[in-house]
């Protein structure tokens, strides 16, 4: 199917396996040209592409030696919880393929909410002043939230804010975060997004009108010329 061009970005329809064998190039192809940082998600998908890669060895060398890891957003959990998104990147992906711990960067969760995400974000500033993630990997609910930017959640729309911030997501708990400016400096973005009860969501954020309080991943289109939306034909379905 061809590529569906949409205010938001760039829809790509591909099976599973496509859009996985697509995401390692892309990380492959970064590696290629050195030292690269790379945001993963958190989701059912992501586990699977761990396991993917690990499978079928997609990864490169040189990624596994020179892609910098780290989550896009993350619960206030230990690593070791099954809550953690970063615990489950290790535990399915980077333990397998023996990435050095000095190519792992998980948010300082040891600390007190609002501590870690200003750790996180000074440690940022020092490294990279003007870039965030050379390649952000995001997943899309079936309520349009992106990372843990939510419905009506005080983040959106405030772009003059910390690349990474901490935020109370009523009844979940404390997130910590990519926020909008963020994104803004993100190289590129690619969001998985599988399955038809997402159809909704994507549609929205595609096409709809435009209300990024309710439909958080229309912040997206900001950005569009560099965001692309790996999707399966159930999630694409509405477009």
């Amino acid at each position: 199917m061809p590529d569906i061009v949409t205010p938001a970005g760039t829809v790509r329809v591909l099976t599973r396996e496509e859009a996985f064998t697509e995401l390692a190039a892309r990380i492959n192809a970064l590696a290629a040209r050195g030292t690269a940082s790379v945001g993963l998600s958190g989701g059912s998908t992501p586990k699977s592409f761990y396991a993917w890669a690990v499978q079928t060895k997609a990864l490169s060398a040189a990624a596994i030696e020179r892609i910098d890891w780290h989550v896009s957003d993350e619960r206030c959990v230990p690593l070791t919880s099954d809550d953690s998104n970063f615990g489950h990147a290790i535990r399915g992906m980077l333990d397998a393929l023996g990435v050095p711990a000095a190519r792992r960067f998980p948010w300082p969760v040891e600390l007190a909410p609002p501590a870690a995400a200003a750790a996180y974000d000074a440690a940022w500033s020092q490294h990279s002043p003007s870039k965030a993630f050379d390649l952000c990997i995001l997943g899309l609910g079936d309520d349009a939230h992106i990372a843990s930017l939510w419905p009506k959640c005080p983040l959106i729309g405030q772009k003059v804010t910390p690349r990474f911030t901490a935020t109370e997501w009523p009844g979940r708990g404390w997130r910590l975060t990519i926020t909008e400016a963020g994104l803004a400096q993100c190289a590129a973005v690619v969001v998985l997004v599988s399955g038809a009860a997402k159809a909704a969501a994507l549609g929205s954020i595609a096409n709809g009108p435009l209300d990024p309080t309710l439909f958080p991943g229309q912040v997206l289109r900001a950005h569009a010329s560099r965001v692309t939306w790996l999707a399966d034909q159930e999630a694409a379905s509405l477009l």
